[in-house]
């Protein structure tokens, strides 16, 4: 057995249709470092897509930290991911952490991102992969590269320019200054912030929320909010058509019909 298996990176719960996902390296602070957890990011998502079981995924850190980005030991003695020429430097990021941001974005499901802790640089990132965030009241958050004389090499240009606007993304990316949890919520960076105690329990709490609904419905809507931020209008509509069009032909659309007509819990098969 690889020492991988023995020690994994992300510890996988289920609740039920939840998934709960735990970044497991609280000694550094879950910090991006080795080729084997930008893997099981890949591993995790590609399982999940073919699990019909699954409904959400729910991803929080281990210890005091979300997840403080890259190792920066590494970078200054150049090892590591970071280690080899510009050309192998470029194709670590491109064949490493550039495939979680892939593989998140591909996802059908739903992703809540559980922040219990600083979330820096590629932590920031991580978060802004996910497609709703939380907020323990002591989380920090950063794009933090510049401080560091690098740059958003993992898709933070892109993404969070999404989550808050492309003025507030500059300044976040510009300065590399940290924000706390209620300048986060102020500026739409996270959708609500709870006593650190309590993190778990709303995420999951939510998570369920979102899982009580038909499981087609929420994959095909998930692919319809991913596909309209590049999409014009009418080729979106076109999408929307056709999705429309699967989904009044799932036995769970019936039932959501029936039991709303007859005011009673709706029964899904996810069929």
């Amino acid at each position: 057995m690889s020492a991988a298996v023995d020690n994994p990176f992300l510890l996988v719960e289920r609740h039920g249709p939840v998934v709960l996902v735990r970044m497991n390296r609280p000694e550094s602070r879950n910090a991006l470092s080795e080729p084997q957890q930008m893997q099981e990011f890949v591993d995790l998502c590609h399982a999940l897509r073919r699990d019909r079981e699954a409904k959400v995924l729910v991803l929080t850190g281990n210890g005091s930290a979300f997840c403080a980005g890259g190792n920066v030991k590494d970078m200054q003695t150049r090892g590591g991911i970071f280690a080899g020429s510009p050309y192998e430097v470029r194709n670590s990021y491109r064949d490493g952490i550039q495939r979680i941001p892939l593989a998140l974005y591909e996802l059908d499901l739903p992703v809540i991102a559980a922040v219990n802790g600083p979330a820096i640089g590629a932590g920031l990132d991580l978060a802004c992969m996910c497609d709703i965030r939380i907020a323990a009241d002591k989380a920090l958050f950063a794009e933090s590269f510049v401080k560091l004389g690098i740059v958003p090499g993992d898709g933070g240009a892109w993404l969070l320019p999404r989550v808050i606007g492309l003025p507030k993304a500059s300044l976040m990316a510009f300065t590399g200054d940290t924000i706390d949890a209620a300048k986060a919520e102020q500026w739409g960076l996270v959708a609500q912030v709870v006593p650190a105690a309590e993190l778990e329990q709303e995420a999951l709490a939510l998570a369920q929320r979102i899982a009580a609904n038909p499981a087609h419905a929420l994959r095909l809507t998930k692919r319809l909010l991913r596909e309209g931020q590049h999409m014009r209008l009418d080729s979106l509509l076109e999408l929307s058509a056709a999705y429309q069009a699967l989904a009044h032909h799932t036995e769970d659309h019936h039932e959501s019909v029936n039991a709303f007509l007859e005011k009673r819990p709706a029964r899904y098969t996810g069929k």
